[in-house]
């Protein structure tokens, strides 16, 4: 029946979803636990502003490589809309992870993973907003809330008859926009933190340093 092989997806993507590669990175980095430092937050951001470059990196390929693998395991158990159930079901386990006391990241990075299966084109796009407007106003909260509503609209222009995946990312949008609640809060009181490369680049040498002599 198909509903079981849906529930089974959904189990399976929601756990792999549980995976924090930043709390992983972290760990391996500098022995510490991402959620206490910073904002809190398990996400590829917050590992940018504690640690640099580098964990950050490997922290969004993970996010994203696991919602791959959740995607392309939904399409092969079934099909498209199986796909469609595990790219939203992989993002609510990483924002709420039930192995994490349900603290987890912000879903961008894991959003782009299933974008990156469904439909890669737009997540080409989403990646260029995302550069563009990080790079233009040294938000990243912006260029996330920004990609929550583009997401949805590019894929209702781009595939006005797939009902699945227009749900699907009208869902992931919707989630990458609540999860940011507190930054919208921030940014409209003008509370809100920029990115300061050239902070980001000091810490990035001094985690660099730091593993390096750990390694001597």
């Amino acid at each position: 029946m198909n509903w079981l092989r849906y529930f089974l997806v959904a189990v399976i993507a929601y756990l792999l979803g549980n995976f924090s590669t930043g709390v992983v990175v972290s760990k391996a980095f500098a022995h510490t636990d991402i959620r206490t430092q910073g904002s809190g937050n398990a996400g590829a951001t917050n590992v940018l502003r504690t640690y640099g470059w580098l964990p950050s990196v490997l922290t969004l390929v993970g996010d994203a490589l696991k919602a791959i693998i959740a995607a392309l395991l939904g399409r092969a158990i079934a099909g498209d809309t199986g796909m469609q159930i595990a790219g939203v079901a992989t993002v609510i386990g990483h924002n709420w992870p039930v192995f994490y006391h349900f603290k987890g990241g912000k879903g961008i990075a894991c959003s782009l993973g299933f974008i990156i299966v469904s439909s890669p084109w737009i997540a080409l796009a989403l990646v260029a907003e995302q550069v563009l407007i990080t790079a233009i106003t040294r938000y990243m909260s912006v260029a996330s809330i920004v990609s929550g509503v583009l997401y949805p609209t590019l894929t209702a222009i781009f595939h006005p008859h797939n009902t699945g995946l227009i749900i699907a990312s009208s869902l992931i949008g919707a989630l990458a926009i609540f999860s940011h609640r507190g930054n919208i809060a921030r940014l409209i009181h003008g509370t809100e933190n920029r990115l300061d490369f050239k902070k980001i680049k000091t810490i990035s040498q001094k985690t660099m340093a730091k593993l390096k002599n750990r390694h001597k």
